[in-house]
């Protein structure tokens, strides 16, 4: 298994109504094999202050053993050479049985007391399948990211992508919560 570049996104959410389109969505991009969730964390807490707290990946057992194994020799590799690099491909196998985890409890917490009531705030951990063959392919032709990020909508006006009125409105969307 190719492992794509790996994002973090942190998305808020002022009073949601959530009807379970997000977590169809990705479940769509994992099927078309254009992303994969190595893991998400979701905290909603309520008008209350009451939490829920919830841990999302929708990798496949044998896809998680494979990633852990694969983190677990890189991290073996670099602290014990080649030895680690054995010994760390297998706890981290053995630890990706269990599904990878890459958010703490700490961070849950973390993230709960920053959100206020009535809304949430997710974590996730996205790996970009779609972009291996380019990656690969960039690599080879000896070149490497110097920087990444999202485009606002509002900036591609000036490229002429968008119109003025269209950027407007998916920047209205897109910071809406934010305001």
């Amino acid at each position: 298994m190719a492992i794509g570049p790996v994002q973090l996104i942190v998305l808020g959410f002022d009073h949601p109504d959530f009807h379970g389109e997000i977590i169809a969505e990705l479940e769509r991009l994992r099927a078309s094999d254009t992303v994969r969730v190595i893991d998400a964390l979701a905290v909603h807490k309520d008008a209350d202050g009451g939490v829920e707290v919830a841990h999302l990946s929708n990798l496949s057992k044998d896809e998680a053993i494979e990633l852990g194994s694969k983190i677990g020799a890189l991290i073996g590799l670099g602290i014990e050479g080649e030895e680690g690099l054995e010994a760390g491909a297998v706890a981290g196998a053995e630890a990706g049985a269990d599904g990878i985890s890459a958010f703490s409890d700490d961070e849950a917490w973390d993230v709960i007391e920053e959100i206020p009531n009535d809304s949430a705030a997710a974590l996730v951990l996205l790996e970009h399948h779609w972009a291996v063959g380019l990656r690969d392919a960039i690599m080879r032709a000896g070149g490497f990211r110097l920087s990444d990020g999202f485009i606002s909508p509002l900036d591609l006006v000036a490229i002429g992508l968008v119109e003025a009125e269209e950027a407007q409105q998916l920047h209205s969307l897109e910071t809406a919560a934010g305001r």
